[in-house]
């Protein structure tokens, strides 16, 4: 069977940010479910202390190699969780993942929640992703 996915969007605003309020899947013969990916280096260090831009591109890099490691892309993303502990400076440089997004031809279901901190102390910025293929 061969996997579809359908936006599902009873309103229109949230298409033009880039994402979609759902995403209907059907044939999938795979589910990924990722832990959060921060900008953490190969060897478990923090990299881009206080630059969020800087965090969301490594953050991004780390998702999109735990996808590459199972056989997927950014394009197999359903859903994304983004958790930041600035909101208003996330939304300067969200940019950067709409774009990434944006060239991946995907526009999955997602929240954005600030929160207090982190697990590690320093990151700003943490994506948690679900993929299907």
């Amino acid at each position: 069977m061969i996997m579809e996915r359908n936006a599902v969007n009873p309103v229109t605003w949230s298409a033009e940010l880039g994402f979609n309020q759902g995403e209907l899947v059907t044939g999938a013969s795979r589910t990924l479910y990722c832990s959060g990916q921060t900008a953490m280096n190969a060897d478990g260090k923090p990299e881009h202390d206080g630059d969020l831009a800087g965090q969301l591109g490594l953050s991004l890099d780390n998702l999109e190699a735990v996808l590459g490691e199972a056989g997927m892309t950014l394009a197999n993303l359903v859903r994304l969780n983004v958790y930041t502990t600035d909101v208003d400076l996330l939304f300067q440089h969200y940019g950067i993942l709409a774009g990434r997004l944006g060239a991946a031809g995907v526009a999955p279901a997602t929240t954005m929640l600030g929160v207090t901190r982190l697990a590690i102390p320093g990151q700003l910025v943490e994506l948690e992703g679900t993929a299907v293929a």
